[in-house]
């Protein structure tokens, strides 16, 4: 068992909105795209691709993470990822294997805590937040208040 000095996962969770980030130590977040990656998806590239693997892959490479995969080159991190999530599904597949999926979404940035980790956030989509506001803001005064007498 270790003792003592840092842990990825000891204290609270990192914070993009924290007062103190200007810290040296503190690396700074990564805004993902809101509307997902929009790039040319790479090809699979294991051997013997299968349709459910080809599937999953091209799903997961429209996610917003997928633009970060492609700036860092992790097509076969992705790929063995596929790959191992397919096989831990299966109905005899073992605890190792259900828990090294575990850790490869979490290092690929498909968890919470894995972008929480990585320090990557999503965009806010600011024009649905206008829009929203806009549909409020032209309402009349008395439809506003009616709202509040439940």
């Amino acid at each position: 068992m270790t003792s003592g000095g840092a842990r990825g996962r000891s204290g609270p969770a990192p914070d993009p909105n924290a007062l103190r980030r200007d810290r040296a130590d503190d690396k700074s977040w990564v805004t993902l795209p809101a509307e997902g990656f929009a790039g040319v998806v790479p090809e699979f590239p294991l051997a013997d691709v299968l349709v459910s693997e080809s599937a999953l892959w091209l799903r997961l490479w429209r996610k917003p993470q997928a633009f970060m995969w492609a700036q860092l080159q992790l097509e076969f991190e992705v790929a063995a990822y596929v790959r191992a999530f397919l096989e831990s599904v299966e109905p005899a597949a073992s605890a190792g294997l259900k828990t090294a999926v575990l850790r490869m979404s979490a290092e690929l940035g498909l968890s919470t805590v894995g972008m929480g980790q990585l320090r990557w956030k999503f965009a806010v989509d600011e024009v649905a937040e206008r829009r929203s506001v806009a549909k409020t803001a032209g309402r009349s005064g008395r439809d506003r208040l009616k709202a509040l007498n439940v």
